[in-house]
């Protein structure tokens, strides 16, 4: 490569390519530079938005926002030229923003803890490695955490595809703390992602070759993980803890015990794989929410979450969602629960596309309301833009 040539930029894509190692390897070094340039120029820029809000007293929540960030990596997916997969290109410009952002103002997120759960798996992918972790030790703290203003956010699991939902999310969604620690309508949903669970079985070094006397992890992994366990260890104790975290701690204590989680469980805690992919299915995957205390603009392509009581009458159900038809709303999702404060009546919970601003899903709203004992929306936000099956994080 001459010096004109990297004067110039070196070589471009409509350039024919370089024939010898020697060239391609210069070409490389020229374009890392380039590369560097222009991500620290994006971070000053990113310095200057934090002086500019902090001279107009903007509030800390304006820092990060979810559908701006939404609309600016749906635009690098549409506009990536390749040969990088979509989720590839979203996620290092994810990684760009994160360590952007957190040079205006670092970000505090909640999420289930020790480490080694699919829970920060989770949220690192939603944040990003620029955003400080603060893990806890059940999902009640994270919405705890949230609702207290001691965390900007918090991720938490709401739905598995093979084992259904979690229901201490829901619940706290839906009716708050029991202890009042934060009442409904506290939290908002702010965003939302899907992770493929690949499930692990875990073991000390010195226990790979040998039989558990139990093996133990979160209760929704067990279930993933059911049938595998009833084939290769039968009899043997399965014990339901708080976390997937929390299971490999165990295991990293005691060479008879066995745990189930990610990879970065075993990482995290000097296990050893002793199975791969053991979950009974393989589309196994877990759909989080991201919960903050904010309402979220529209990002253009948006999703709302209801939750809403229903008068008990017969076709009460049919009528109330009768207007999301009407109106060409798509129902992404409908589960109910039982109410907390009477027998055997029941909590809906529904997720639509689009936006509670939505000239369109208000019109629906109203139509909806006089079918419902209560209403209450738990968020509008950004359709997830990382595919669930990306393995950037795995």
């Amino acid at each position: 490569m001459t010096d004109s040539q990297e004067a110039a930029g070196g070589w471009r894509a409509q350039q024919p390519l370089p024939t010898t190692l020697a060239e391609v390897r210069q070409y490389i070094d020229v374009l890392d530079g380039q590369l560097m340039t222009l991500i620290s120029q994006r971070a000053r820029l990113a310095e200057r938005v934090a002086e500019i809000k902090l001279t107009t007293n903007e509030p800390q929540s304006s820092f990060y926002r979810p559908e701006r960030e939404a609309q600016v990596l749906a635009r690098v997916r549409a506009r990536n030229p390749g040969p990088l997969p979509g989720d590839s290109m979203v996620w290092l410009f994810r990684e760009i923003m994160s360590a952007c952002l957190a040079l205006e103002q670092p970000l505090t997120v909640a999420c289930l803890g020790p480490s080694g759960t699919f829970t920060e798996q989770a949220a690192l992918r939603a944040f990003g490695h620029g955003a400080q972790l603060v893990l806890e030790p059940g999902i009640p703290e994270v919405f705890r955490a949230v609702a207290a203003g001691s965390v900007d956010f918090g991720v938490v699991p709401v739905e598995n595809s093979t084992e259904g939902s979690v229901s201490q999310t829901l619940d706290a969604l839906a009716f708050g703390s029991a202890t009042r620690a934060w009442v409904a309508g506290d939290i908002q949903i702010c965003g939302e992602l899907s992770l493929k669970i690949d499930q692990q079985l875990l073991a000390r070094a010195d226990a790979v070759n040998t039989r558990p006397q139990r093996i133990v992890s979160h209760a929704q992994s067990l279930a993933q993980c059911r049938e595998w366990l009833d084939v290769h260890y039968p009899g043997i104790e399965r014990m339901a803890v708080q976390s997937n975290g929390e299971a490999a701690r165990l295991a990293a204590e005691s060479p008879t015990t066995f745990s189930i989680g990610p990879l970065l469980a075993a990482e995290q805690h000097g296990l050893h794989v002793v199975a791969t992919n053991i979950q009974d299915s393989a589309f196994n995957t877990t759909r989080f929410v991201v919960i903050g205390r904010d309402a979220v603009p529209p990002s253009g392509a948006d999703k709302t979450s209801l939750v809403l009581s229903v008068n008990n009458e017969p076709g009460a159900l049919a009528r109330l969602l009768a207007p999301l038809a009407d109106f060409g709303i798509d129902i992404t999702r409908i589960e109910s629960r039982p109410a907390r404060d009477r027998a055997w009546d029941y909590v809906f919970f529904i997720d639509f596309e689009g936006h509670q601003a939505d000239e369109r899903v208000q019109s629906a709203l109203t139509r909806m309301r006089p079918f419902c004992g209560s209403l209450r929306i738990l968020g509008s936000y950004p359709l997830a833009v990382l595919s669930a099956t990306s393995g950037v994080l795995d």
